[in-house]
């Protein structure tokens, strides 16, 4: 059902936004992959272009674009070339996020400024330039990987910063699926129940021991998956992966996404 349906996904040189795209690919999605690796880094798997190579032999097609969504013409041309490419946009992706998790007093203004620009500002752009094509599509989707929000002080006191980034995105998300009822356009949001395994939690969080506490990224694919294959009217949520599967797709024995079969899992935050 995806064949001719083109992705735009910001991230998906790795992790998360790969798995997303290799799943869309495997049933003939065409995937735009913008994001900014053009050159192999060390402690980060991927590239645009290898990304690229995986999709097409998955069975779709792919165009590599450079995109920095902290630059709005970067995000403007990525998306304008990627649409001229493929002859539209059906599907975009907001999986382009950093993460800091400081305190007020801990957290320098740079970082403050990376987490507002990619977080925010970045998934502000991208769906700005992105609805003019999804209003085209007869099966147009927005996904924004964010979570549920809630207000209780516990996700503000160890990083005020991050949970107010992540929690603007989840709420752009809400405002596109309000604003773009009318336009047939779907929004929601999508949130793991237990951390992912991606290169963030290996550098930056809990390294190989949370890996392992940790579930594949392609738990997050396949629900994504379950939403693409909904109606426009299925809209304005903020959904949980597992629960997704559960209610879309009747699966409900997640072992085969666990790092470590039968270990024990890490909750994610805002849970």
């Amino acid at each position: 059902m995806f064949t001719n349906k083109t992705a735009f996904i910001s991230g998906a040189s790795r992790g998360i936004g790969k798995a997303i795209a290799l799943k869309l690919a495997q049933h003939g999605a065409n995937i735009i992959i913008a994001a900014k690796t053009t050159e192999p880094q060390p402690n980060l798997e991927g590239t645009i272009y290898t990304a690229a190579a995986e999709i097409e032999a998955a069975g779709g097609k792919a165009f590599a674009v450079v995109c920095d969504v902290r630059d709005g013409q970067s995000i403007k041309d990525a998306i304008d070339k990627g649409a001229a490419h493929f002859g539209g946009i059906d599907i975009l992706v907001n999986n382009a996020s950093a993460i800091g998790l400081t305190t007020i007093q801990q957290t320098e203004a740079k970082r403050f400024d990376l987490m507002h620009g990619i977080n925010v500002r970045g998934t502000f752009l991208v769906s700005k330039y992105c609805i003019p094509y999804l209003k085209k599509s007869t099966t147009a989707h927005v996904l924004t990987l964010s979570p549920p929000i809630d207000l209780n002080k516990k996700w503000f006191g160890a990083h005020a910063v991050y949970t107010a980034s992540k929690y603007s995105m989840s709420m752009i998300a809400l405002g596109i699926a309000e604003e773009c009822k009318a336009d047939n356009i779907a929004s929601n949001c999508l949130w793991p129940r237990t951390t992912i395994a991606t290169a963030a939690v290996k550098n930056l969080l809990g390294g190989d021991a949370l890996m392992a506490m940790s579930r594949k990224p392609e738990i997050i694919a396949d629900a994504a998956f379950e939403i693409f294959k909904q109606p426009c009217t299925y809209t304005g949520q903020t959904l949980i992966d597992d629960d997704v599967l559960a209610q879309l797709a009747g699966i409900t024995n997640l072992d085969s996404y666990a790092v470590t079969p039968g270990g024990k899992l890490f909750t994610d935050l805002f849970l």
